[in-house]
């Protein structure tokens, strides 16, 4: 077991070095929590509830970040990053609200956050599939040195599919049954579109209105039709727990004009008044690309581990919980 723990170990430190050198990036130091009327907090699907922390010395309140993707495009724009250069965190948060934990699911969340400055004309369906396709091989590559015995299973390529092209193939079953199928079948898939409207009336997934761009519409070479969404989850097969497992969510990110269009899409007015925002809209923060790859899921399928807490703390029994455990033995 604690070999175990050391080979995690290693599997960050090298991949966080895979990642910079993939993307040009440099590592910095992540915040653990955000003031929380600065706009800077992650609001995920918009639902999930942030724990909350009052720091006396400042009177003022803050929160546990749920992820860094508007935090990474304000540091961009400090350390005045140019087109192709980026950062990358090593964020740990907690998600208080998952509804229930599972091989996949923890409240304690991992991962590597990236984000990288584009041109305006860089805001394309080809400029997301090749930086997915780099992550791919990046990570391709950091199974086969950990795992290579297992490197024959794994996909050279990943296959990318729209949310709505997916719903067109398996009408009747649901977005998690349809993320089994295609990923069972491929190995390594790129969802693309996740947040908008399906043609059904629902999204495949929610996504905030702030940070990716799900909206805005782009005509997909293969078919010709045009499907909106710039962002997208890669997930792959994992065999041990004989199932589709997302390593990543990430897009390009909102400019003036679609964080207008999605809050306005989701009613979420409000939003713009906050500082953040304001700067996005007066085009003080860069055109950039980024997401979040899952710390201990990659190291779960790199290292065909099939629960996440392996991955993680060990979860020990605390004094209450084996007096618990003696008092029911005993009776």
């Amino acid at each position: 077991m604690l070999k175990q723990q050391q080979d995690v170990a290693r599997l960050k430190q090298r991949f966080t070095e895979l990642l910079c050198e993939t993307l040009q990036l440099t590592e910095v130091q992540a915040p653990l929590m955000v003031p929380k009327d600065s706009g800077v907090q992650d609001n995920l699907s918009g639902t999930e509830r942030a724990v909350a922390v009052h720091v006396k010395a400042e009177q003022r309140d803050y929160e546990i970040v749920h992820s860094l993707a508007k935090w990474k495009r304000s540091v961009l724009a400090h350390y005045g990053c140019q087109p192709g250069e980026g950062i990358v965190a090593q964020m740990k948060a907690i998600r208080a609200d998952e509804e229930r934990l599972t091989e996949r699911h923890s409240v304690l969340v991992e991962q590597w956050d990236w984000e990288r400055v584009i041109q305006p004309a860089e805001r394309s369906l080809d400029t997301l599939k090749a930086t997915v396709r780099d992550i791919y091989q990046a990570l391709r590559a950091l199974h086969v040195q950990f795992s290579p015995e297992a490197g024959n299973d794994l996909a050279s390529e990943v296959v990318f599919i729209h949310a709505e092209q997916l719903r067109r193939m398996f009408p009747q079953l649901s977005p998690k049954q349809r993320e089994y199928e295609i990923t069972k079948l491929h190995k390594a898939v790129f969802l693309i579109g996740i947040g908008g409207e399906l043609a059904d009336g629902m999204p495949h997934d929610d996504r905030a209105a702030d940070y990716d761009d799900w909206s805005t519409q782009i005509e997909h070479p293969a078919s010709g039709e045009h499907f909106a969404g710039l962002n997208g989850d890669l997930l792959v097969w994992h065999e041990p727990i004989n199932d589709a497992l997302e390593l990543s969510s990430m897009g390009i990110r909102v400019n003036s004009s679609a964080l207008e269009h999605q809050v306005a899409l989701r009613k979420s007015y409000s939003l713009l008044q906050l500082p953040w925002h304001q700067q996005l809209l007066n085009g003080e923060l860069p055109e950039c690309i980024g997401g979040g790859i899952g710390q201990s899921r990659v190291a779960m399928w790199v290292l065909q581990l099939a629960h996440i807490s392996a991955t993680q703390a060990p979860q020990l029994l605390w004094p209450q919980q084996l007096n618990h455990n003696h008092q029911r033995a005993v009776a």
